[in-house]
């Protein structure tokens, strides 16, 4: 008996040490999982940069590995504004509300499954409540899947020198494939300002009328912080309460954004105290900082890989980019090719660790491919893309006087992006346009306005318009000629730009 006890007895020391060591061995490769899928979780990051000169005004680990939550949805609306630009959309277009779109995450718009939003409506929703719905929704329309949109979108971030982000979903919400730097962030919100001065200015609606509801917008900054023009908020439990801003007075010009910080209020006090401190210390409109615009994204293989490493490794060692004072980079530099690249393992091209599932609102703001007609955009030339664009945007300014009755012009509607265009000009050759008007004698305003602000870069050019008819209204192009060629006539465009006037180059 006293023999079985004490066997007995071995045998429950024995399976209490081994109980107790599956638990140690448990806790650790539970915590090994949890950080390395919580190494980029709510730390702070932050950029200041001059947005006249691309220099760095202020940094702090802007180079660090985060997660974007909303701030994705720049991303998002920068791809809309360019199928706007195409003629793949226009504001009026009808988007399709999916099962899998209407069945997101709030904060949503709340249209149905099978039910329909406009592409102004939409872009609103985006600015305003941050609608995870309608992100998915553009995804499948512009993409024809959502994983095929995310590697358009991070396609477009390698263009435009976002180093460091990759994106899966068009929305922000829990991926802890989905990453971005504050670097790059400040990159994307100065492209938006630069390639879409036509759009920008939806970033600083305040509100806006969706059938009975009145939605505002989420940066509590607008009308409160003075030269705060825009541009998004987001937040996660991971990667806590994010803002990316512009801030714009008296010819100075800011980016700033604050990621990880831990509750809204603390964000906007934080970018609060970063607009009023830097501003007056930025350039008063010299410089020539320009983030090199690609042609519209398509889905294309990614050409730029980085380096796959441990999240655990890449949060203790973050890419660092320039410090305080230093300028900022314009180009993606290329990383050397790796056998298994971080891109791909985003994309399930190569083995990946599943994501940690995370339930989470967007903000305090509170996968069946779909094919549509916008899939697979079709490679057109420069000069035909931007021509279509154009009377695009020409049909809309149309549409909107003869709706108003109004006989005034504002600048905003015609786009001014600087490019080439195939257009009717008074000679043969390279002209600018710098806008368009209901009525010959506001065009010619626009072209004395643009005579006086524009100075010797004009001087040699001859001032003219063009009627045109769009949708049945007339409107009247103010252009100058003159110019030696393609060169000559885009560099003047730039140097108006500069001065603060509105304008494309467009060939006849």
């Amino acid at each position: 008996m006293a023999m079985l006890k004490n066997s007995q007895k071995k045998r429950s020391t024995t399976g209490g040490f081994a109980g107790l060591f599956r638990k140690i061995a448990l806790t650790i490769v539970a915590g090994t999982f949890f950080a390395a899928s919580t190494a980029y979780a709510a730390k702070q990051a932050g950029i200041v940069i001059d947005a006249n000169t691309g220099k760095v005004l202020y940094n702090q680990d802007s180079g660090g590995l985060r997660y974007p939550a909303s701030l994705t949805k720049m991303m998002t609306l920068y791809l809309v504004f360019e199928a706007l630009n195409s003629g793949k959309l226009t504001k009026s277009t009808p988007i399709t509300m999916s099962a899998a779109a209407a069945g997101q995450a709030p904060t949503k718009l709340g249209v149905r499954a099978g039910g329909t939003f406009t592409v102004e409506q939409g872009i609103l929703a985006l600015v305003t409540r941050s609608a995870n719905d309608v992100a998915w929704a553009f995804a499948e329309t512009l993409g024809g899947s959502v994983p095929n949109f995310g590697k358009m979108m991070t396609a477009k971030a390698r263009s435009l020198g976002m180093r460091n982000t990759i994106y899966v979903n068009p929305n922000g919400l829990p991926d802890d494939r989905q990453l971005t730097t504050a670097r790059d962030q400040a990159m994307l919100g100065v492209a938006l300002r630069q390639h879409f001065p036509q759009y920008y200015s939806y970033f600083s609606v305040r509100s806006f009328r969706f059938g009975k509801q009145v939605i505002g917008n989420h940066n509590h900054l607008l009308g409160r912080v003075a030269g705060v023009d825009g541009i998004k908020t987001g937040y996660t439990r991971a990667a806590g309460s994010n803002l990316a801003t512009s801030a714009r007075a008296d010819g100075h010009s800011i980016v700033v954004v604050v990621l990880g910080e831990r509750s809204a209020g603390a964000r906007d006090a934080r970018v609060t105290e970063l607009v009023k401190r830097y501003l007056p210390q930025s350039s008063n409109g010299r410089g020539n900082f320009v983030i090199a615009r690609s042609s519209p994204a398509a889905p294309q293989p990614l050409a730029i890989p980085a380096p796959v490493q441990s999240a655990a490794a890449m949060a203790s060692k973050p890419v660092e980019v320039a410090s305080a004072s230093a300028d900022l980079p314009p180009a993606a530099v290329p990383a050397p090719p790796a056998e298994i690249n971080r891109i791909d393992q985003a994309f399930g091209d190569a083995p990946r660790k599943q994501a940690v599932a995370e339930a989470s609102n967007d903000d305090d703001e509170d996968a069946s491919p779909v094919k549509t007609a916008f899939a697979a955009p079709q490679a057109k030339s420069p000069a035909k893309a931007v021509s279509e664009t154009e009377e695009k945007e020409e049909k809309e300014v149309a549409k909107s006087v003869s709706k108003s009755g109004d006989d005034s012009e504002d600048e905003d509607g015609v786009d001014n992006v600087t490019t080439a265009s195939t257009s009717r000009s008074k000679d043969k050759g390279w002209t600018i346009q710098v806008g368009a008007a209901p009525s010959k004698e506001l065009a010619e305003g626009l072209l004395d306005k643009a005579k006086a602000k524009g100075g010797k870069v004009l001087r040699s050019a001859d001032p003219y318009t063009v009627a045109a008819v769009s949708d049945g209204a007339k409107i009247y192009r103010a252009r100058f000629s003159g110019f030696r060629g393609q060169d000559s006539a885009v560099n003047a465009c730039k140097a108006l730009k500069r001065r603060g006037i509105s304008c494309w180059a467009s060939l006849e």
